[in-house]
């Protein structure tokens, strides 16, 4: 039997999926309380331990064993380009795509105040990018020399004008910081390049933000941190929109993963337009998109969505009184590992996990603006045009463990009354039952077609 020993430290629990990698079958789940204050090892042992029922007691050999993490923050970068709507984009999409929890996107020339900014949010990694290749130079210069006094972010990635990288390297060299150079993320205008600046960011997780977060004491039981647990739900995302040489993926979708201290949403489409006598304005796309709002979370974050939403919305939503709502928000952001214990704590939970889907969605979706011509109307589209995605699936513990996940998942749908937000239609909606997918996005690392099977295997139709 050929077995995989799947591990994800997240922020909260560490969660371990044991796997028959012939037949596409879990054959076990746990979790510990992950533990980075004392040993991230306590966590994944309490959670090896419960597993060991499963194997008649001992663990058996494991021919795979991979892992990813969120703990301690997850991967938390900055993004800089030259133009808040072209490289400093490009940069967030490259640091987002990457698996990233992106703390601040600044553009043209940093400010002594940014600086602070950026000194205050203490980056893991600092992605700096601006100019096309063979564009403006100064911008990025003039950054490097500023990032050259930086106290915090000593690792920085350089991914703009090739014209200037090398100079822009002397200068961080020179001041002491670790510094990659990768391809520019907008060679061209209108020409995004994610790809490079992505893998020299997952390279340097493995070599240094691994032993940053303690988790290089868990290198016994693993073959290595692979990336960071975002990054492997996307992975899983990838696989299963496009499937391998040997299986068919399942074709475009979108995925809605809801979690405590953030809600992300992963697009694999392309995004053109489906409608006639629309243009398309703006940075392209990538196929493989991923959101993440800060804002809204169920727990670590439920504050910060009840002011996002307002009590008096949530409420309504919720149909339980103001006071009620406000007292409940409080008592889960003070204590993450609160669950609903009656009805009307899972009305208000149920509503916090809709509000969060629909305004996630919304932030994700592309839009489309009215332009009047001598000719009349015309409709431009900024972003993905996700109106005819075939597949919704629905992630995360407040999803996973609910009683009719369908009614949070409808709040990702296009609206009549929004008729410019351009959000899946009339989806399958589908669920991510056993957690599977950051599981999925490892495995898909060594066993691309078992991922397959495993990811639809698990993943069924509400």
């Amino acid at each position: 039997m050929e077995l995989a020993l799947l591990i994800d430290f997240g922020s909260t629990y560490t969660k371990v999926t044991a796997v028959d990698v012939e037949s596409a079958e879990v054959i076990a789940t746990a979790r510990g309380l992950t533990t980075v204050e004392t040993s991230i090892l306590e966590g994944l042992e309490q959670a090896l331990e419960g597993i060991k029922p499963h194997f008649a007691g001992a663990l058996p050999e494991f021919q795979h064993r991979l892992a990813c993490s969120s703990a301690a923050g997850g991967l938390r970068m900055v993004a800089i380009g030259l133009v808040k709507e072209l490289t400093a984009e490009a940069a967030r999409q490259a640091a987002l795509g990457a698996g990233a929890r992106v703390l601040g996107v600044f553009a043209h020339q940093l400010t002594a105040a940014e600086m602070e900014q950026i000194d205050a949010g203490c980056p893991d990694i600092i992605l700096l990018a601006g100019g096309t290749d063979g564009g403006n130079r100064d911008t990025i210069l003039h950054n490097a020399r500023m990032l050259a006094a930086a106290r915090c972010g000593s690792t920085i990635i350089v991914a703009g004008n090739k014209s200037a990288a090398e100079e822009v390297r002397d200068i961080l060299v020179q001041a002491g910081k670790d510094v990659r150079v990768t391809a520019n993320v907008l060679p061209e205008l209108n020409k995004l390049n994610v790809e490079p600046a992505r893998e020299t960011i997952r390279r340097t997780f493995l070599e240094k933000i691994v032993e940053a977060k303690g988790l290089r004491r868990a290198e016994r039981y693993i073959q290595g941190v692979l990336m960071p647990t975002p990054a492997a739900v996307l992975n899983a995302a990838k696989l299963l929109a496009t499937g391998t040489g040997e299986e068919p993926g399942w074709g475009q979708l979108v995925i809605v993963d809801i979690g405590g201290a953030t809600t992300d949403v992963h697009s694999l489409a392309e995004g053109y337009p489906t409608r006639s006598g629309v243009t398309f304005k703006g940075l392209p796309e990538p196929f493989a998109k991923r959101t993440v709002e800060g804002d809204l979370g169920m727990r670590v974050s439920a504050l910060s969505l009840l002011e996002t939403v307002g009590a008096r919305k949530l409420a309504a939503i919720a149909g339980r009184p103001e006071e009620e709502v406000i007292s409940y928000v409080h008592a889960v952001h003070d204590n993450v590992e609160l669950l609903p214990a009656n009805e009307n704590q899972w009305k208000i939970d149920t509503a916090m996990a809709r509000v969060a889907t629909d305004l996630a969605m919304e932030r994700h979706a592309g839009t489309l603006e009215t332009a009047w011509t001598p000719m009349g109307a015309m409709y431009i589209q900024h972003g993905k045009d996700l109106t005819r995605v075939p597949y919704l699936i629905g992630t995360g513990g407040v999803i996973v463990n609910h009683p009719n996940p369908r009614e949070i998942l409808q709040g990702a749908l296009y609206r009549q009354e929004q008729p410019t937000i351009l959000r899946p239609q009339t989806p399958r909606m589908m669920l991510d039952k056993d957690y599977i997918l950051a599981a999925v996005g490892l495995l898909a690392e060594v066993k691309p077609t078992a991922a397959l099977r495993l990811a639809k295997k698990y993943i069924v139709e509400i």
